[in-house]
């Protein structure tokens, strides 16, 4: 009984493994018919860019990388075509799947290479001297290769060594303006403290214009006061003292106008008063003179 079974496996195994060796078969004839097809578009749409028929051109090539992606002919020289119409971008992404599409260093180094040519168009240098090594990894004898990585490089260097110049002046720059804008703000700060100063001076003249309003009206008091002093000297002739009168008068240059008609008028009642009591002394007398003769 396990025999049997181990010659059926073995049989199953053999139609398997038949089967499988067909059907690589098979695809392996699509891939071929497929390639076929494909190789016969790319002469389709090289013959119609020869043509000046881009449209075709790009239709035939389009149809082309479609029917098979082993054809690494057709995304290569539709890469090209958009390259001459100065359609970077198109032409950088129809490199890159020829390049990865290649079997072959030459195919590979011939889409690098052009890789390379489309970063420097686009002035990306840097990108384009990693194309341009690529390519001379799968071709090192291409000497448009080299002398194009040469210039990328240098091109690079002359670039890296302006933004440098540019980050530098900037930085100069923007120094210059924090310096000016602090010796702007030392300026601001000096004016103000001189501000604050003329300020202070003026109520420091105020202080001593107050202090001395303040004197001159104590020395005026003291004036006044020595001028009341002087009138009341001057009303003791009421009490019998006339003979000191012109002793205590004070001396003109020593008191105002209006202070010296003050004593004038003052020393005029107090001779009134006096004549007054005088009178009324006389007539007093004069009465009682008379009640006495009764």
């Amino acid at each position: 009984m396990r025999k049997e079974m181990n010659k059926i496996s073995t049989v199953l195994l053999l139609v398997f493994a038949c089967l499988s060796s067909f059907a690589q078969e098979i695809d392996e004839k699509e891939k071929e018919k497929a390639l076929k097809s494909s190789t016969n578009l790319t002469w389709d749409a090289n013959k119609a860019l020869l043509e000046d028929d881009f449209i075709s051109a790009e239709v035939d090539y389009r149809k082309a990388i479609a029917k098979s992606g082993d054809n690494s002919a057709a995304p290569y020289n539709l890469g090209n075509a958009y390259y001459e119409n100065e359609t970077y971008n198109e032409a950088f992404g129809r490199f890159k799947e020829a390049g990865e599409a290649s079997t072959s260093k030459a195919d590979k180094h011939k889409a690098y290479h052009n890789m390379g040519n489309v970063f420097m168009k686009r002035k990306d240098y840097a990108k384009a001297v990693e194309a341009y090594k690529e390519a001379l990894r799968n071709d090192p004898t291409d000497e448009e290769t080299r002398y194009n990585l040469a210039l990328a490089k240098e091109l690079l260097k002359k670039d890296q060594d302006e933004n440098k110049q540019d980050k530098d002046d900037k930085d100069k720059d923007k120094d210059q303006d924090e310096n000016k804008d602090q010796d702007e703000n030392k300026d601001q700060d000096k004016k103000d403290e001189g501000e604050n100063e003329d300020k202070k001076d003026q109520r420091d003249e105020g202080d001593k214009g107050d202090e001395g309003d303040k004197d001159e009206e104590k020395k005026d008091d003291n004036k006044e006061g020595e001028g009341d002093n002087k009138s009341d000297q001057k009303k003791k002739p009421e009490q019998g003292e006339g003979d000191n009168e012109q002793e205590q008068q004070p001396r003109p240059n020593q008191l105002s106008k209006q202070q010296v008609e003050n004593l004038l008028r003052a020393m005029q009642n107090a001779e009134k008063k006096v004549q007054d009591k005088i009178d009324a002394k006389k007539v007093k007398g004069a009465k009682i003179k008379n009640e006495k003769d009764w």
